[in-house]
């Protein structure tokens, strides 16, 4: 996922020679509505110190938030969801305003918080239940084991700039069911709807266990810096610099990073509900999506007419700026830097022998880009090979599935994939052979809406995953072990010093038998020699 604003600055050597004049860092960071230009507010930009006080002060509430229980923890997050259902008309004004979405667009965000948040805010006390793991030996059966889960004290959130409301909820909420604090930087790009979200947690009067900070790279740093886990999803370069980042201070992070994912259309598939799911998928957002379709392999029987359709269906898409009634369905871009990938995919495509069936250039009003369909390409062209991040749908003939698998798996991301076919077991058998750590079978997104299922990338589209039901909240938490006497306890276990052989043999006799097979379970020839060394 494109999000090179929000990178961390990278350790810097120090030159021998000053340069002339420092270039000195913005205080106020201007936000913009990409499809105007116009500035729609501003935010400050915040210091690595202002950050690291922050995370002091959420380190000083947090014990109380972790110590009410997932059940009291779930009250204040059934108010939050109450807050957001009521707001969501100002809350849709504010995501359009720094994003120039269509207004169908800027309500899903405040919906599919509300639905998150009811989704781990009812199950958090079952996922966070302890564990009672049954013992594997007659050893371990003389004791209770538990497996408790504890939260990290705080955690820190780096979200990007394509779902400024939604893209905070989906990593906020389950570290705060989990008993965390958390501390939220957003992209300096879209910061407007993440200091929405904390003014709810504030009116609804709960705990002080949420910040937003606000800034660029050095803010960004200093949330690594300074946080116990990291949730990043942004660019796969910027997840990098954290990767290493938290490594050198050895916390865990979750990484969401860059994506490529491909559709492949076979023969005996319903074309119309594939073409217009293809369509859905690459324009959605305008392609802004980490998991937007941005290849496309289609068998050689069907090519011909799913192009056309595919074709049909983009070019009848309403691009514009919206109020608050729902007239278009493709946006602006969100910065000049995007629209630049974009068009430099489209031209590098075409210079290479690619055609453009419709849409590929900008339309002349803000980061406005057509939507686009490219046939004619191929793996060597950037628009392939390359995250566009934008209203774009290369599509390409494949002789049989064969084809069209080997194709899809050559990429280095592998966030993402779907598979349109006919014959639903046909589709399972290839999505189990794509190298992705998502497939949709005749749909698109269908896993971004079941928080049941992980949410997490191969390859360089990152490292762990959302979600995923009790992982969820668990991956915010810290797994203790905790081992309970069931008897009467003795002065000595039988592994105790002084050695004694016949309680060793005992309790080496037992391991054996355990975890052993056949008549080397109960054969301590060896053993048995000790016998005769016991005093």
């Amino acid at each position: 996922m494109t999000n090179t604003e929000s990178a961390p600055s990278a350790a810097k050597k120090t030159s021998a020679r000053k340069p002339a004049a420092a270039k000195k860092t913005p205080t106020v960071i201007e936000v913009r509505n990409p499809g105007t230009g116009q500035i729609v507010g501003t935010v400050p930009a915040q210091s690595a110190d202002e950050v690291a006080a922050k995370v002091r002060e959420l380190r000083l509430y947090q014990p109380e938030w972790e110590a009410i229980g997932a059940e009291g923890r779930k009250e204040w997050l059934l108010k939050l969801q109450d807050w957001l259902i009521d707001n969501t008309e100002h809350l849709a004004d504010v995501l359009q305003s720094e994003t120039s979405k269509p207004r169908a667009d800027a309500l899903i965000d405040p919906s599919f918080g509300a639905d998150l948040i009811g989704y781990y805010a009812r199950r958090a006390g079952k996922f966070l239940a302890d564990d009672h793991p049954s013992p594997h030996s007659p050893l371990a059966r003389v004791k209770k084991l538990t497996t408790v889960y504890r939260p990290y004290p705080v955690v820190g959130v780096i979200t990007p700039w394509n779902f400024p409301l939604a893209m905070p909820v989906m990593d906020v909420i389950p570290a705060l069911a989990a008993g965390a604090a958390v501390i939220l930087k957003p992209s300096e790009v879209t910061p407007l709807s993440a200091l929405e979200l904390a003014r709810g947690w504030a009116e609804i009067g709960a705990p002080p266990v949420f910040a937003v900070v606000t800034g660029a790279g050095e803010t960004g740093a200093a949330v690594v810096g300074n946080a116990d886990y990291i949730q990043f999803t942004g660019s796969t370069a910027t997840g990098r610099k954290i990767a290493a980042a938290c490594v050198e201070r050895m916390v865990p992070y979750s990484l969401e990073l860059g994506g490529k994912d491909p559709a492949i259309v076979l023969a005996d598939a319903d074309l119309d509900r594939a073409a217009h799911g293809i369509a859905f998928g690459g324009m959605f957002n305008a392609g802004q999506v980490c998991i937007s379709v941005e290849r496309v392999y289609v068998e050689a029987p069907v090519y011909d007419e799913f192009v056309a359709k595919l074709t049909a269906n983009v070019k009848a898409l309403r691009q514009g700026i919206d109020g608050r009634e729902v007239k278009h369905d493709v946006g602006a871009l969100a910065n000049e830097n995007q629209v630049s990938i974009v068009q430099r995919h489209v031209e590098e495509a075409v210079a290479a022998g690619a055609k453009v069936l419709t849409g590929g250039k900008r339309t002349g009003q803000g980061t406005f880009f057509e939507p686009t369909v490219l046939v004619d390409v191929d793996h060597s062209m950037s628009c392939v090979a390359e995250e566009t991040f934008g209203p774009t749908l290369p599509v390409m003939k494949v002789a049989d599935e064969a084809e069209a698998i080997r194709l899809a798996n050559d990429s280095i991301y592998g966030l993402s994939a779907s598979v349109w076919t006919g014959d639903k077991d046909r589709g399972e058998r290839i999505a189990r052979q794509l190298n992705a750590g998502a497939v949709n079978i005749n749909d698109v997104f269908a896993n971004l809406f079941s928080y049941a299922l992980p949410m997490g990338g191969w390859g360089l589209s990152g490292v762990g995953a959302r979600w995923g039901g009790a992982h969820g909240v668990r991956k915010y938490c810290r797994q203790q072990a905790i081992t309970k006497p069931i008897l009467p306890t003795q002065q000595r276990e039988l592994f105790w010093h002084p050695y004694q052989i016949p309680r060793l043999l005992t309790a080496l006799g037992a391991m054996r038998a355990a975890g052993a097979r056949g008549l080397r379970r109960v054969d301590l020839p060896a053993l048995l020699k000790l016998k005769g060394d016991n005093k």
